[in-house]
Protein backbone atom coordinates (compact mmCIF):
# COMPACT_ATOMS: atom_id res chain seq x y z
CA UNK A 1 0.00 0.00 0.00
CA UNK A 2 2.87 2.38 0.82
CA UNK A 3 4.48 1.69 -2.56
CA UNK A 4 1.26 2.65 -4.40
CA UNK A 5 1.07 5.99 -2.54
CA UNK A 6 4.70 6.78 -3.32
CA UNK A 7 4.13 5.88 -6.96
CA UNK A 8 1.09 8.18 -7.21
CA UNK A 9 2.97 11.05 -5.54
CA UNK A 10 5.78 10.62 -8.07
CA UNK A 11 3.33 10.81 -10.97
CA UNK A 12 1.71 13.96 -9.49
CA UNK A 13 5.11 15.67 -9.20
CA UNK A 14 5.99 14.81 -12.81
CA UNK A 15 2.63 16.15 -14.03
CA UNK A 16 3.14 19.33 -12.02
CA UNK A 17 6.54 19.89 -13.65
CA UNK A 18 5.06 19.33 -17.12
CA UNK A 19 2.22 21.81 -16.40
CA UNK A 20 4.73 24.45 -15.25
CA UNK A 21 6.80 23.90 -18.39
CA UNK A 22 3.72 24.23 -20.63
CA UNK A 23 2.61 27.45 -18.93
CA UNK A 24 6.08 28.93 -19.36
CA UNK A 25 6.13 27.89 -23.02
CA UNK A 26 2.68 29.41 -23.69
CA UNK A 27 3.62 32.69 -22.03
CA UNK A 28 6.80 32.98 -24.08
CA UNK A 29 5.76 31.85 -27.56
CA UNK A 30 1.96 31.75 -27.90
CA UNK A 31 0.12 35.14 -27.90
CA UNK A 32 -2.81 35.06 -25.52
CA UNK A 33 -6.15 36.76 -26.10
CA UNK A 34 -5.85 40.51 -25.99
CA UNK A 35 -7.38 41.86 -22.78
CA UNK A 36 -7.18 45.60 -23.33
CA UNK A 37 -7.18 48.02 -26.23
CA UNK A 38 -3.89 48.82 -27.93
CA UNK A 39 -4.79 52.51 -27.50
CA UNK A 40 -4.54 52.16 -23.72
CA UNK A 41 -0.80 51.49 -24.04
CA UNK A 42 -0.33 54.21 -26.65
CA UNK A 43 1.24 57.49 -25.45
CA UNK A 44 -1.53 59.40 -27.27
CA UNK A 45 -4.10 57.78 -24.96
CA UNK A 46 -2.08 58.78 -21.87
CA UNK A 47 -3.88 62.15 -21.87
CA UNK A 48 -7.03 60.41 -20.64
CA UNK A 49 -5.25 58.34 -17.99
CA UNK A 50 -5.57 59.15 -14.30
CA UNK A 51 -2.27 58.72 -12.48
CA UNK A 52 -2.01 57.23 -9.02
CA UNK A 53 -2.00 59.34 -5.87
CA UNK A 54 1.24 61.15 -4.97
CA UNK A 55 3.40 60.73 -1.91
CA UNK A 56 2.66 63.28 0.84
CA UNK A 57 5.58 64.55 2.91
CA UNK A 58 4.52 66.31 6.12
CA UNK A 59 6.73 69.34 6.78
CA UNK A 60 8.13 69.28 10.30
CA UNK A 61 8.29 72.76 11.82
CA UNK A 62 7.52 72.39 15.52
CA UNK A 63 10.98 71.55 16.83
CA UNK A 64 12.78 73.69 19.42
CA UNK A 65 16.49 74.34 19.00
CA UNK A 66 17.19 74.43 22.77
CA UNK A 67 15.50 71.06 23.19
CA UNK A 68 17.48 69.63 20.25
CA UNK A 69 20.80 70.69 21.77
CA UNK A 70 19.87 69.01 25.08
CA UNK A 71 18.71 65.92 23.21
CA UNK A 72 21.97 65.63 21.23
CA UNK A 73 23.93 66.00 24.48
CA UNK A 74 21.89 63.26 26.19
CA UNK A 75 22.15 60.96 23.18
CA UNK A 76 25.95 61.17 23.02
CA UNK A 77 26.56 61.35 26.77
CA UNK A 78 23.82 59.66 28.84
CA UNK A 79 25.80 60.20 32.10
CA UNK A 80 25.61 64.01 31.77
CA UNK A 81 26.23 66.16 33.90
CA UNK A 82 28.86 63.87 35.42
CA UNK A 83 30.70 63.86 32.05
CA UNK A 84 32.27 66.94 30.53
CA UNK A 85 30.68 67.52 27.10
CA UNK A 86 31.07 69.77 24.11
CA UNK A 87 27.80 71.54 23.21
CA UNK A 88 26.67 72.83 19.81
CA UNK A 89 28.02 76.35 19.82
CA UNK A 90 27.35 79.28 17.48
CA UNK A 91 29.30 79.52 14.25
CA UNK A 92 32.70 81.26 14.38
CA UNK A 93 32.74 83.34 11.23
CA UNK A 94 35.97 84.28 9.47
CA UNK A 95 34.45 87.34 7.80
CA UNK A 96 31.43 89.55 8.10
CA UNK A 97 28.10 87.84 7.43
CA UNK A 98 25.25 89.56 5.62
CA UNK A 99 22.55 87.25 7.01
CA UNK A 100 19.85 89.33 8.65
CA UNK A 101 19.71 89.13 12.44
CA UNK A 102 15.95 88.56 12.24
CA UNK A 103 16.43 85.34 10.24
CA UNK A 104 15.66 82.15 12.14
CA UNK A 105 15.51 78.51 11.12
CA UNK A 106 11.92 77.72 10.03
CA UNK A 107 12.27 74.14 11.28
CA UNK A 108 13.63 74.51 14.83
CA UNK A 109 13.73 78.29 15.37
CA UNK A 110 17.52 78.56 15.81
CA UNK A 111 18.70 82.23 15.63
CA UNK A 112 21.09 83.76 13.13
CA UNK A 113 24.36 82.78 14.96
CA UNK A 114 23.59 79.11 14.18
CA UNK A 115 22.95 79.73 10.46
CA UNK A 116 25.46 79.95 7.64
CA UNK A 117 25.35 80.07 3.86
CA UNK A 118 25.25 76.65 2.30
CA UNK A 119 25.94 77.58 -1.34
CA UNK A 120 27.70 80.92 -1.17
CA UNK A 121 25.91 83.86 -2.77
CA UNK A 122 23.02 81.75 -4.13
CA UNK A 123 20.92 82.43 -1.02
CA UNK A 124 20.53 78.97 0.49
CA UNK A 125 21.05 78.66 4.25
CA UNK A 126 21.87 75.69 6.48
CA UNK A 127 20.99 75.33 10.16
CA UNK A 128 23.78 73.93 12.34
CA UNK A 129 21.35 72.61 14.96
CA UNK A 130 18.84 70.57 12.92
CA UNK A 131 20.82 70.38 9.65
CA UNK A 132 17.93 71.82 7.63
CA UNK A 133 18.48 73.53 4.27
CA UNK A 134 16.11 76.40 3.44
CA UNK A 135 15.81 79.64 1.52
CA UNK A 136 14.59 82.83 3.26
CA UNK A 137 12.87 84.11 0.10
CA UNK A 138 11.11 80.88 -0.93
CA UNK A 139 10.49 79.01 2.32
CA UNK A 140 9.04 75.54 1.88
CA UNK A 141 8.17 75.41 5.58
CA UNK A 142 5.31 77.82 4.98
CA UNK A 143 3.44 74.82 3.57
CA UNK A 144 2.01 72.05 5.71
CA UNK A 145 2.98 69.29 3.28
CA UNK A 146 4.83 68.62 0.03
CA UNK A 147 3.50 66.49 -2.82
CA UNK A 148 6.07 64.12 -4.31
CA UNK A 149 6.08 61.91 -7.36
CA UNK A 150 5.41 58.25 -6.45
CA UNK A 151 7.85 57.07 -9.14
CA UNK A 152 10.97 59.17 -8.43
CA UNK A 153 10.26 61.01 -5.17
CA UNK A 154 10.84 64.51 -6.56
CA UNK A 155 8.62 67.37 -5.39
CA UNK A 156 5.75 68.18 -7.73
CA UNK A 157 5.62 71.62 -9.36
CA UNK A 158 2.39 73.63 -9.44
CA UNK A 159 1.65 74.30 -13.12
CA UNK A 160 -1.96 75.44 -13.57
CA UNK A 161 -5.01 76.44 -11.56
CA UNK A 162 -8.49 75.50 -12.64
CA UNK A 163 -11.93 76.23 -11.19
CA UNK A 164 -12.00 73.38 -8.66
CA UNK A 165 -8.47 71.90 -8.72
CA UNK A 166 -4.78 72.69 -9.16
CA UNK A 167 -2.52 70.74 -11.51
CA UNK A 168 0.84 69.54 -10.14
CA UNK A 169 3.46 68.02 -12.40
CA UNK A 170 6.71 66.10 -11.93
CA UNK A 171 9.39 67.92 -13.93
CA UNK A 172 12.19 65.43 -13.26
CA UNK A 173 13.73 64.45 -16.62
CA UNK A 174 15.15 61.26 -15.08
CA UNK A 175 11.85 60.06 -13.65
CA UNK A 176 11.29 56.40 -14.66
CA UNK A 177 7.62 57.16 -15.45
CA UNK A 178 8.70 59.91 -17.88
CA UNK A 179 11.43 57.80 -19.47
CA UNK A 180 9.04 54.87 -19.95
CA UNK A 181 6.49 57.06 -21.76
CA UNK A 182 9.19 58.80 -23.76
CA UNK A 183 10.25 55.49 -25.33
CA UNK A 184 6.76 55.08 -26.82
CA UNK A 185 6.77 58.44 -28.61
CA UNK A 186 7.06 58.19 -32.40
CA UNK A 187 10.35 59.32 -33.93
CA UNK A 188 8.62 61.78 -36.24
CA UNK A 189 7.22 63.68 -33.26
CA UNK A 190 10.58 63.64 -31.49
CA UNK A 191 12.18 65.29 -34.52
CA UNK A 192 9.77 68.26 -34.30
CA UNK A 193 10.38 71.18 -31.96
CA UNK A 194 7.22 70.70 -29.88
CA UNK A 195 6.33 67.19 -30.97
CA UNK A 196 6.45 65.80 -27.43
CA UNK A 197 3.72 68.23 -26.36
CA UNK A 198 1.17 66.08 -28.17
CA UNK A 199 1.60 63.42 -25.48
CA UNK A 200 1.23 63.21 -21.72
CA UNK A 201 4.66 62.05 -20.57
CA UNK A 202 5.09 63.42 -17.04
CA UNK A 203 3.30 62.37 -13.89
CA UNK A 204 0.33 64.70 -13.21
CA UNK A 205 -1.79 65.05 -10.08
CA UNK A 206 -4.97 67.13 -9.70
CA UNK A 207 -5.34 68.58 -6.21
CA UNK A 208 -8.96 69.55 -5.62
CA UNK A 209 -9.49 72.91 -3.93
CA UNK A 210 -13.26 72.40 -3.59
CA UNK A 211 -14.60 69.74 -1.24
CA UNK A 212 -17.42 68.01 -3.09
CA UNK A 213 -18.17 65.95 0.02
CA UNK A 214 -19.41 69.05 1.85
CA UNK A 215 -22.16 69.58 -0.70
CA UNK A 216 -25.46 68.74 0.97
CA UNK A 217 -27.28 66.15 -1.12
CA UNK A 218 -30.38 66.34 1.11
CA UNK A 219 -30.90 70.10 0.93
CA UNK A 220 -34.50 71.20 0.99
CA UNK A 221 -35.78 72.98 -2.13
CA UNK A 222 -35.70 76.78 -1.88
CA UNK A 223 -38.83 77.38 -3.95
CA UNK A 224 -41.06 74.87 -2.20
CA UNK A 225 -44.67 74.91 -3.46
CA UNK A 226 -47.82 73.89 -1.65
CA UNK A 227 -50.42 71.41 -2.87
CA UNK A 228 -53.42 73.63 -2.18
CA UNK A 229 -55.72 73.69 -5.20
CA UNK A 230 -58.03 76.59 -6.09
CA UNK A 231 -59.80 75.39 -9.23
CA UNK A 232 -58.76 71.75 -9.70
CA UNK A 233 -57.93 68.91 -7.32
CA UNK A 234 -55.15 66.36 -6.90
CA UNK A 235 -56.80 63.97 -9.37
CA UNK A 236 -56.46 66.52 -12.18
CA UNK A 237 -52.83 67.04 -11.20
CA UNK A 238 -52.16 63.29 -11.35
CA UNK A 239 -53.85 63.15 -14.77
CA UNK A 240 -51.47 65.87 -15.98
CA UNK A 241 -48.47 63.90 -14.69
CA UNK A 242 -49.69 60.70 -16.32
CA UNK A 243 -50.07 62.29 -19.75
CA UNK A 244 -47.02 64.53 -19.56
CA UNK A 245 -44.54 62.04 -18.02
CA UNK A 246 -45.90 58.54 -18.68
CA UNK A 247 -47.33 59.16 -22.15
CA UNK A 248 -44.64 61.72 -23.12
CA UNK A 249 -47.10 64.39 -24.28
CA UNK A 250 -46.01 68.00 -24.49
CA UNK A 251 -47.60 70.65 -22.28
CA UNK A 252 -49.97 71.86 -24.95
CA UNK A 253 -50.94 68.33 -26.04
CA UNK A 254 -51.60 67.45 -22.39
CA UNK A 255 -53.90 70.46 -22.09
CA UNK A 256 -55.70 69.50 -25.30
CA UNK A 257 -56.05 65.85 -24.25
CA UNK A 258 -57.64 66.79 -20.92
CA UNK A 259 -60.11 68.98 -22.74
CA UNK A 260 -60.99 66.38 -25.40
CA UNK A 261 -61.16 63.35 -23.08
CA UNK A 262 -62.47 64.71 -19.80
CA UNK A 263 -63.75 68.19 -20.64
CA UNK A 264 -61.28 69.81 -18.24
CA UNK A 265 -60.31 73.35 -19.18
CA UNK A 266 -56.65 73.82 -18.13
CA UNK A 267 -53.86 75.84 -19.70
CA UNK A 268 -50.49 74.45 -20.67
CA UNK A 269 -48.86 76.82 -18.14
CA UNK A 270 -50.93 75.29 -15.37
CA UNK A 271 -49.78 71.83 -16.49
CA UNK A 272 -46.18 73.07 -16.24
CA UNK A 273 -46.86 74.44 -12.74
CA UNK A 274 -48.31 71.11 -11.63
CA UNK A 275 -45.29 69.23 -13.00
CA UNK A 276 -42.95 71.65 -11.28
CA UNK A 277 -44.71 71.31 -7.93
CA UNK A 278 -44.80 67.51 -8.20
CA UNK A 279 -41.07 67.41 -8.99
CA UNK A 280 -40.25 69.56 -5.95
CA UNK A 281 -42.27 67.24 -3.71
CA UNK A 282 -41.15 63.89 -5.15
CA UNK A 283 -37.44 64.69 -5.62
CA UNK A 284 -36.45 64.22 -1.91
CA UNK A 285 -38.09 60.78 -1.89
CA UNK A 286 -36.32 59.71 -5.09
CA UNK A 287 -32.91 60.98 -3.92
CA UNK A 288 -33.08 59.55 -0.39
CA UNK A 289 -34.62 56.17 -1.18
CA UNK A 290 -32.43 53.23 -0.10
CA UNK A 291 -32.08 51.24 -3.32
CA UNK A 292 -31.03 47.60 -2.97
CA UNK A 293 -27.90 47.50 -5.11
CA UNK A 294 -25.89 44.66 -6.61
CA UNK A 295 -22.20 44.07 -7.38
CA UNK A 296 -22.11 46.11 -10.58
CA UNK A 297 -22.90 49.72 -11.46
CA UNK A 298 -22.80 51.27 -14.92
CA UNK A 299 -22.54 54.99 -15.67
CA UNK A 300 -22.83 57.30 -18.64
CA UNK A 301 -23.44 60.96 -19.44
CA UNK A 302 -25.69 62.46 -22.09
CA UNK A 303 -26.34 66.00 -23.23
CA UNK A 304 -29.39 68.27 -22.99
CA UNK A 305 -30.19 71.79 -24.13
CA UNK A 306 -30.86 74.64 -21.70
CA UNK A 307 -31.88 77.81 -23.55
CA UNK A 308 -29.97 76.53 -26.57
CA UNK A 309 -26.77 75.92 -24.56
CA UNK A 310 -25.46 72.40 -24.14
CA UNK A 311 -25.73 70.85 -20.70
CA UNK A 312 -25.12 67.35 -19.37
CA UNK A 313 -26.88 64.69 -17.31
CA UNK A 314 -24.91 62.00 -15.44
CA UNK A 315 -26.70 58.71 -14.83
CA UNK A 316 -25.56 55.77 -12.66
CA UNK A 317 -27.59 52.56 -12.92
CA UNK A 318 -27.63 49.36 -10.93
CA UNK A 319 -27.06 46.45 -13.33
CA UNK A 320 -29.30 43.90 -11.59
CA UNK A 321 -32.40 45.98 -10.87
CA UNK A 322 -31.97 48.49 -13.76
CA UNK A 323 -32.82 51.30 -11.31
CA UNK A 324 -31.23 54.74 -11.57
CA UNK A 325 -29.41 55.16 -8.24
CA UNK A 326 -27.51 58.36 -9.04
CA UNK A 327 -28.04 61.31 -11.38
CA UNK A 328 -26.85 64.88 -11.73
CA UNK A 329 -27.62 67.78 -14.08
CA UNK A 330 -24.70 70.11 -14.81
CA UNK A 331 -23.64 72.85 -17.17
CA UNK A 332 -20.19 71.30 -17.68
CA UNK A 333 -18.60 67.90 -18.25
CA UNK A 334 -15.97 68.18 -15.52
CA UNK A 335 -15.26 65.77 -12.70
CA UNK A 336 -17.34 67.67 -10.11
CA UNK A 337 -20.84 66.56 -11.24
CA UNK A 338 -19.48 63.03 -11.71
CA UNK A 339 -18.35 62.95 -8.06
CA UNK A 340 -21.74 64.19 -6.84
CA UNK A 341 -23.55 61.52 -8.88
CA UNK A 342 -21.24 58.86 -7.41
CA UNK A 343 -21.88 60.16 -3.90
CA UNK A 344 -25.60 59.77 -4.46
CA UNK A 345 -25.14 56.23 -5.78
CA UNK A 346 -22.88 55.13 -2.87
CA UNK A 347 -24.58 57.08 -0.05
CA UNK A 348 -26.36 54.10 1.56
CA UNK A 349 -23.41 51.69 1.28
CA UNK A 350 -21.12 51.09 4.25
CA UNK A 351 -18.65 49.14 2.12
CA UNK A 352 -18.45 47.76 -1.40
CA UNK A 353 -19.50 44.16 -2.02
CA UNK A 354 -16.88 41.61 -2.98
CA UNK A 355 -16.15 41.58 -6.71
CA UNK A 356 -17.65 45.05 -7.26
CA UNK A 357 -17.52 46.46 -10.81
CA UNK A 358 -18.07 50.01 -12.05
CA UNK A 359 -18.50 50.06 -15.83
CA UNK A 360 -18.20 53.31 -17.80
CA UNK A 361 -16.80 54.64 -21.07
CA UNK A 362 -13.28 55.93 -21.65
CA UNK A 363 -13.88 59.42 -20.24
CA UNK A 364 -11.21 60.32 -17.68
CA UNK A 365 -13.65 61.88 -15.19
CA UNK A 366 -14.77 58.47 -13.90
CA UNK A 367 -11.32 57.19 -12.76
CA UNK A 368 -10.55 60.60 -11.24
CA UNK A 369 -13.86 60.62 -9.33
CA UNK A 370 -13.25 57.05 -8.15
CA UNK A 371 -9.79 58.07 -6.92
CA UNK A 372 -11.21 61.00 -4.93
CA UNK A 373 -14.01 58.81 -3.55
CA UNK A 374 -11.47 56.24 -2.32
CA UNK A 375 -9.32 58.94 -0.72
CA UNK A 376 -12.26 60.46 1.17
CA UNK A 377 -14.18 57.33 2.19
CA UNK A 378 -11.27 54.96 2.79
CA UNK A 379 -10.15 51.55 1.57
CA UNK A 380 -13.65 50.09 1.87
CA UNK A 381 -14.58 52.04 -1.25
CA UNK A 382 -11.53 51.17 -3.31
CA UNK A 383 -12.56 50.07 -6.79
CA UNK A 384 -11.31 50.28 -10.32
CA UNK A 385 -13.35 51.69 -13.19
CA UNK A 386 -13.79 49.20 -16.04
CA UNK A 387 -13.74 51.33 -19.17
CA UNK A 388 -15.50 50.07 -22.31
CA UNK A 389 -13.87 51.99 -25.16
CA UNK A 390 -15.12 52.35 -28.71
CA UNK A 391 -18.14 50.98 -30.51
CA UNK A 392 -16.82 47.55 -31.47
CA UNK A 393 -15.58 44.62 -29.41
CA UNK A 394 -11.90 44.75 -30.31
CA UNK A 395 -10.66 43.34 -27.02
CA UNK A 396 -11.73 41.06 -24.20
CA UNK A 397 -12.81 43.94 -21.93
CA UNK A 398 -15.30 45.27 -24.48
CA UNK A 399 -16.55 41.76 -25.29
CA UNK A 400 -17.29 40.96 -21.65
CA UNK A 401 -18.65 44.30 -20.42
CA UNK A 402 -20.31 45.71 -23.54
CA UNK A 403 -23.78 44.44 -22.48
CA UNK A 404 -23.57 46.43 -19.24
CA UNK A 405 -22.69 49.58 -21.15
CA UNK A 406 -25.55 48.99 -23.56
CA UNK A 407 -28.01 48.90 -20.64
CA UNK A 408 -27.43 52.52 -19.76
CA UNK A 409 -27.20 53.52 -23.42
CA UNK A 410 -30.68 52.05 -23.86
CA UNK A 411 -31.85 54.02 -20.84
CA UNK A 412 -30.43 57.21 -22.38
CA UNK A 413 -32.50 56.64 -25.50
CA UNK A 414 -35.60 56.15 -23.33
CA UNK A 415 -34.89 59.46 -21.60
CA UNK A 416 -34.30 61.26 -24.90
CA UNK A 417 -37.69 60.13 -26.20
CA UNK A 418 -39.39 61.92 -23.29
CA UNK A 419 -37.00 64.86 -23.38
CA UNK A 420 -37.54 65.45 -27.09
CA UNK A 421 -41.10 66.75 -26.57
CA UNK A 422 -39.80 69.39 -24.15
CA UNK A 423 -37.41 70.88 -26.78
CA UNK A 424 -34.94 71.78 -24.03
CA UNK A 425 -35.24 73.41 -20.62
CA UNK A 426 -35.49 76.98 -19.44
CA UNK A 427 -32.82 76.78 -16.71
CA UNK A 428 -30.65 74.15 -15.02
CA UNK A 429 -32.67 74.17 -11.81
CA UNK A 430 -35.82 73.39 -13.75
CA UNK A 431 -33.97 70.72 -15.70
CA UNK A 432 -32.86 69.11 -12.45
CA UNK A 433 -36.43 68.88 -11.14
CA UNK A 434 -37.78 67.67 -14.49
CA UNK A 435 -35.19 64.91 -14.62
CA UNK A 436 -36.00 63.87 -11.04
CA UNK A 437 -39.67 63.54 -12.04
CA UNK A 438 -38.69 61.29 -14.94
CA UNK A 439 -36.39 59.22 -12.67
CA UNK A 440 -39.30 58.70 -10.28
CA UNK A 441 -41.42 57.40 -13.16
CA UNK A 442 -38.58 55.22 -14.49
CA UNK A 443 -37.75 53.62 -11.13
CA UNK A 444 -41.17 53.18 -9.55
CA UNK A 445 -43.83 53.22 -12.29
CA UNK A 446 -42.47 52.29 -15.71
CA UNK A 447 -42.89 48.57 -16.66
CA UNK A 448 -39.72 46.96 -18.05
CA UNK A 449 -39.78 44.07 -20.46
CA UNK A 450 -36.58 42.64 -18.98
CA UNK A 451 -38.23 42.58 -15.52
CA UNK A 452 -41.39 40.86 -16.82
CA UNK A 453 -43.19 44.20 -17.16
CA UNK A 454 -42.55 45.27 -13.60
CA UNK A 455 -40.81 48.48 -12.46
CA UNK A 456 -37.19 48.28 -11.23
CA UNK A 457 -38.28 49.15 -7.68
CA UNK A 458 -41.55 47.66 -6.47
CA UNK A 459 -43.14 49.56 -3.58
CA UNK A 460 -45.57 47.66 -1.40
CA UNK A 461 -47.74 50.72 -1.03
CA UNK A 462 -48.33 50.79 -4.80
CA UNK A 463 -49.44 47.17 -5.11
CA UNK A 464 -53.11 47.92 -4.45
CA UNK A 465 -53.28 50.89 -6.85
CA UNK A 466 -54.43 49.86 -10.31
CA UNK A 467 -54.09 53.11 -12.31
CA UNK A 468 -51.31 55.59 -13.01
CA UNK A 469 -53.00 58.75 -11.59
CA UNK A 470 -53.49 56.96 -8.27
CA UNK A 471 -49.83 55.89 -8.21
CA UNK A 472 -48.72 59.48 -8.76
CA UNK A 473 -50.81 60.56 -5.78
CA UNK A 474 -49.11 57.89 -3.65
CA UNK A 475 -45.67 59.14 -4.77
CA UNK A 476 -46.69 62.68 -3.82
CA UNK A 477 -47.68 61.40 -0.39
CA UNK A 478 -44.31 59.62 0.01
CA UNK A 479 -42.52 62.78 -1.07
CA UNK A 480 -44.36 64.87 1.54
CA UNK A 481 -43.53 62.29 4.19
CA UNK A 482 -39.82 62.37 3.25
CA UNK A 483 -39.77 66.18 3.38
CA UNK A 484 -41.23 66.14 6.90
CA UNK A 485 -38.62 63.59 8.05
CA UNK A 486 -35.78 65.62 6.55
CA UNK A 487 -37.11 68.76 8.20
CA UNK A 488 -37.12 67.03 11.59
CA UNK A 489 -33.54 65.81 11.06
CA UNK A 490 -32.34 69.30 10.15
CA UNK A 491 -34.12 70.80 13.15
CA UNK A 492 -32.56 68.21 15.46
CA UNK A 493 -29.06 68.82 14.07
Amino acid sequence: MDNIILYLLTIIQEQYQQICWLILFICKYIPLKQWAHDEIHSPKYQKFKTDELPLIEIIRKNWDWDFLIDYYRWREYPDYPNVKTIDIKPIKRRKACDISEDTVCPCCGAPMPYLYKNNGAEGQLLCKVCNTVFSPDDNRFNKEYTLRCPHCGHALVHKKSRAVFNIHKCMNKKCPYYLKNLKKVEKEDLAQDYGKNKYKLHYIYREFTFDFFKVDLTAMPKNFSSLKFRKHDSHVMSLCLTMHVNLQLSLRKTSQALKDLYGIQISHQQVANYARTAAVVIKPFVDNYNYQTSKAFTADETYIKVRGIKGYIWFIMDVASRAIIGYRVSDNRSVGPCILAMRQAFRHLKKLPKGFRFIADGYSAYPLAAQLLRRKLGKKFKFKVTQVIGLTNDDAVSTEYRPYKQMIERMNRTFKSSYRVACGYDNFEGANYNVSLWVAYYNFLRPHKYLKYKPPVELDILQGVDNAPGKWQVLLHLGEKTILELGKQQAAS
